[in-house]
């Protein structure tokens, strides 16, 4: 390991393993690529982990590429306690994480995926000039609610809740990594080989079979959402320079909103290329090519503006 990296993050023996010690909160990762190259961090979705982003790694091979595992997901800690997660509770987790590494080591971009595009352009909408570029994949903004549904949030997030401290002896149990790789596939219609590279880094293997180490609150109803005008007063006016990156079969917003979020952005490049939600894993060459673009195209503009 680079000797600056280990200031931030040690081996853990595994390959392009890692672990980072953040104030609150200990976090797994991989990283590919030479710590003499500009540090890109990636930040997966709901029920992901750092091994989303090992198909796009072999293709930003000008970069140094950082996929954390959020709290709760693959080999990362979990939240103390058993209280209701919420989306927010990422944001804290990223400020930290950019904080520490920033004393260190200049981070390039960050690139966000579903969840974790959602949790980077809420934090860049605030703090857009942390990081010189953000790439944001099937995510613009963090998903709103009508407020008529905020009480039957409440009190559906309160019994998952209950029923989960209730049977959480049931949701260790053993699992079969090859049902467990089906039932992802059933769910979400998600290619096998990707279903099974997830999963195998959010189960924990053992001489008896395989348990999930992933969170299981993690499955459970978030207590509250955010109002579209809540999302509006925070997004509108975004300074970053951003790139969208959208596949043709991903998630859908209707026009008339996806236009309204997409003015809110002052510098916002946007990209649809084939694939589903999970495109950056089987188009990542594709994707790949789009993001050095991007970056490449920026730093011209940013020559040629000096």
């Amino acid at each position: 390991m680079p000797d600056n990296s280990r200031v931030l993050w040690h081996s853990c023996g595994r390959e392009n393993e890692v672990v980072i010690e953040l104030p609150h909160i200990r976090l797994a990762g991989r990283i590919w690529g030479d710590d003499n190259k500009p540090l890109l961090i990636a930040l997966h979705g709901w029920l992901d982990n750092a091994n989303s982003f090992e198909p796009l790694s072999k293709y930003l091979d000008d970069y140094q590429l950082l996929a954390v595992d959020w709290p709760g997901h693959g080999f990362s800690q979990h939240r103390p306690g058993h209280y209701p997660l919420h989306w927010i509770d990422y944001l804290y987790d990223l400020e930290h994480l950019i904080e520490t590494i920033a004393a260190v080591k200049p981070i390039y971009a960050v690139i966000g995926h579903s969840l974790g595009g959602i949790v980077a352009s809420a934090y860049s909408a605030a703090f857009a000039d942390k990081v010189p570029y953000w790439i944001f994949i099937e995510a613009l903004s963090p998903l709103v609610e009508d407020p008529t549904k905020s009480r039957q949030r409440l009190t559906r997030s309160f019994q998952d809740h209950g029923r989960g401290l209730r049977s959480e002896g049931r949701l260790s149990r053993n699992v079969s990594l090859d049902s467990a790789v089906a039932a992802r596939h059933r769910l979400t219609g998600l290619d096998m080989q990707w279903c099974r590279l997830l999963i195998e880094r959010n189960l924990e293997v053992t001489e008896n079979g395989a348990r999930w180490r992933s969170d299981p609150r993690l499955k459970l109803d978030s207590p509250m959402r955010l109002t579209f005008e809540h999302v509006q007063g925070l997004m509108r006016d975004h300074q970053g320079e951003v790139l969208l990156i959208s596949g043709k079969d991903g998630y859908r917003l209707t026009s008339e909103v996806s236009e309204r979020v997409q003015s809110w952005y002052h510098n916002l490049t946007r990209v649809e290329l084939e694939g589903d939600h999970h495109l950056h894993m089987g188009n990542s060459e594709q994707v790949a090519t789009e993001i050095k673009g991007f970056l490449t195209s920026k730093v011209i503009e940013k020559g040629q503006q000096t």
